[in-house]
């Protein structure tokens, strides 16, 4: 029994994840996946106690980080964030998330239904299948999200905040171009006009 997280014959009793579709099915999706701009890798974060979290999404070519602070940490405050920032950037412009397998993300059929974007999830234990989300998580914990905090405490300007920070920070993996800059120079006039 010793260094099991859970004892024998415990059964997992809260909701699961059906016909959640794996990350397996986005290559045949996306066949130019690891050249292909604008696919996300996506979190939680949570802060002391588990009492509040964190939304963290990655773009996979610019590295560039967005934070998102939801009500709270069940599926539904999750979902209300998501929908609430989808609806505030253009249509389109990111075409696939990938999620770990955790209850919070349980509702996501309806965000992919309703603003048209492909949701995978990773295979579970595997968090190096969203390596760099799970590095960016370590660098806003570092910046100012540290797991002491409580989260309940900051708004999404705070949030908003820190990874500007990161975003703004030249990388060596982007030839010292800062995130931001990769990131706008994937975006056309239209789009950026409908950003500002």
């Amino acid at each position: 029994m010793k260094g099991k997280r859970k004892p024998n014959g415990y059964q997992e009793r809260r909701g699961k994840q059906a016909f959640k579709r794996n990350i397996a099915e986005r290559e045949t999706d996306y066949p130019a996946f690891p050249e292909e701009f604008g696919h996300l890798e996506g979190d939680i974060i949570v802060s002391v106690q588990h009492k509040s979290a964190v939304i963290t999404l990655v773009e996979r070519l610019s590295k560039i980080i967005i934070t998102l602070k939801p009500d709270g940490r069940k599926a539904n405050d999750i979902e209300n964030t998501m929908n609430q920032w989808l609806e505030s950037i253009p249509r389109n412009l990111f075409k696939s998330i990938t999620f770990d397998c955790g209850k919070k993300f349980s509702n996501w059929k309806a965000l992919s239904n309703q603003h048209d974007s492909a949701i995978y999830f990773a295979d579970p234990g595997t968090p190096s299948q969203r390596a760099l989300n799970e590095n960016s998580n370590g660098l806003l914990r570092k910046d100012g999200l540290p797991k002491e905090m409580d989260f309940n405490q900051v708004d999404q300007v705070f949030v908003s905040s820190v990874a500007n920070k990161r975003n703004n920070i030249p990388r060596k993996s982007l030839d010292y171009q800062t995130p931001l800059e990769v990131f706008l120079s994937y975006l056309d006039e239209s789009t950026l006009s409908s950003l500002n």
